[in-house]
């Protein structure tokens, strides 16, 4: 269903990247949404006034917080979509995450009333009237959020977009919270048990920890995350390919939002390259970058000395540092040699949240290389910490 939707409201021939794609996903997710929310809350409302029951009329507020969200959704892609101008020359992708914010956040606060709520109701208990209305009502509501939930999902998938991924998981919570007020119902009536505070409670718990959810996925593209491994992979290959790039390193990603991101890397060259052929070689790299993944690319050329000495230390000092930890690289490795000192010039790369300190490790690289090369060899290693996301 999701994919027909998506081929009857796309242009032809539309790509998940382009900026124009995603503003008409997060519209058509936000215009149902409106809709049918309303109609829920409505419907819920009236059946949680008419039965007295304070956790059907805690769903139908949420439902109306989701018709509220849905327009911020939609508006926010709306302007997400917007073209780069002047006071903003990185376009205005970020306003897609702002959004999933924003919708997030509303779910916290939609969360901590409805469970103020249920806790008066637990506190002092009202008779809840049964009606097989209200229980059509729910359950009418449960397949339509999660009909949501799995078109939402569609979309959200289908562009990569943390902010519908959020409403979707909202709908999901929502069909969950709706089962339990349903739950709730059929056990006052069929075993005179009142559970409709306890049942208003859960579904508080359950929309607190679908906001929060929300609010940390869509805040860290906000803060600035690191760069995905995959993609980082793809680039060092696409680098390597070209003759004369010995190696990359220090590669920094800037996410300006969906489809608008920067990048730049350090390129390890020959010291004795031709340097008018090794910056058209450069060049060439980022605009293959930008062609491929839509990212603008700011190379900077690292001259190394690549003599077969220089790289047969270098293999060994990376050996021994990978005894530290396999994770850990080196690069920019250089030499000065002097009558009796030999420094070994180098960075070392570790995870983020790697065990040792920086002056731990290169210490510790420091007596690796005494001990096994010799006491002539000197170290001079900067460590680094990762950009990319290791997984930690």
């Amino acid at each position: 269903m999701t994919q027909l939707i998506i081929k009857l409201f796309m242009p032809k021939g539309a790509r998940p990247e382009d900026p124009e794609v995603r503003r008409r996903c997060g519209v058509l997710s936000g215009g149902i949404g409106i809709g049918l929310n309303l109609v829920l809350s409505f419907s819920k409302l009236l059946a949680g006034l008419i039965t007295g029951s304070v956790a059907m009329v805690a769903d139908g507020l949420n439902n109306l917080s989701d018709a509220a969200t849905s327009v911020i959704t939609l508006v926010g892609f709306r302007l997400a979509g917007q073209q780069a101008d002047q006071e903003h020359p990185f376009g205005h992708g970020r306003m897609e995450y702002v959004t999933g914010l924003i919708v997030a956040l509303a779910v916290l606060l939609m969360g901590f009333e409805v469970g103020r709520s249920a806790v008066e109701q637990i506190v002092a208990p009202e008779t809840v009237v049964f009606s097989w209305v209200a229980c059509g009502v729910l359950l009418g509501s449960i397949l339509v959020k999660l009909w949501m939930f799995f078109f939402n999902r569609g979309l959200g998938r289908y562009i990569q977009s943390a902010a519908l991924e959020a409403t979707a998981a909202d709908s999901l919570s929502d069909t969950l919270s709706t089962g339990v007020v349903l739950l709730s119902a059929v056990v006052g009536r069929f075993l005179d048990v009142q559970i409709d505070g306890a049942a208003g409670l859960l579904v508080a718990i359950f929309i607190l920890k679908t906001g929060w959810t929300a609010a940390k996925e869509t805040l860290d593209p906000i803060l600035g995350r690191p760069m995905d491994p995959k993609l980082a992979e793809d680039v060092d290959q696409l680098a390597r390919r070209y003759d004369h790039i010995l190696g990359i390193h220090d590669l920094v990603y800037h996410d300006y939002g969906p489809g608008r991101a920067m990048m730049s890397f350090h390129a390890e060259v020959p010291a004795d390259g031709d340097m008018l052929e090794l910056h058209d070689i450069i060049d060439t790299i980022e605009r293959d970058l930008e062609r491929k993944h839509h990212i603008k690319t700011v190379i900077h050329m690292d001259p190394i000395v690549n003599d077969q000495h220089t790289q047969e230390l270098k293999a060994q000092v990376l050996q021994l540092a990978q005894e530290i930890d396999p994770s850990i690289t080196i690069h920019d490795f250089r030499t000065t040699q002097g009558p009796l000192l030999t420094n070994l010039i180098f960075d070392m790369v570790v995870p983020y949240h790697f065990r040792m300190t920086d002056r731990e490790t290169a210490a510790e690289i420091d007596r690796l290389v005494k001990e096994r090369l010799g006491e002539r060899y000197y170290t001079v290693a900067t460590v680094e910490r990762s950009y990319v996301w290791s997984g930690e």
